[in-house]
């Protein structure tokens, strides 16, 4: 699975919107054409390890009371 070369800019906009509790990764693939696996993949390599680790454990609280969360 590759992914498109994001710029700069669109790489910080897709970390602000996936730390965001409100959008889902349906959104990000739909204006940026990555999924979920590569949203995961474009934070890992460009967040602190320990915001990475809040983050995904957010994401997997959130999911787990939530039916169409991320």
């Amino acid at each position: 699975m590759s992914s498109p070369e994001l710029s700069e800019a669109e790489i910080s906009a897709v970390i602000e919107m996936a730390l965001s509790d409100h959008i889902a990764f349906a959104e990000i693939e739909a204006q940026f054409g990555l999924a979920e696996k590569q949203v995961k993949v474009l934070m890992r390599e460009n967040i602190k390890p320990s915001s990475y680790r809040t983050w995904r454990k957010r994401v997997r609280d959130f999911s787990d009371r939530r039916e169409h969360y991320k």
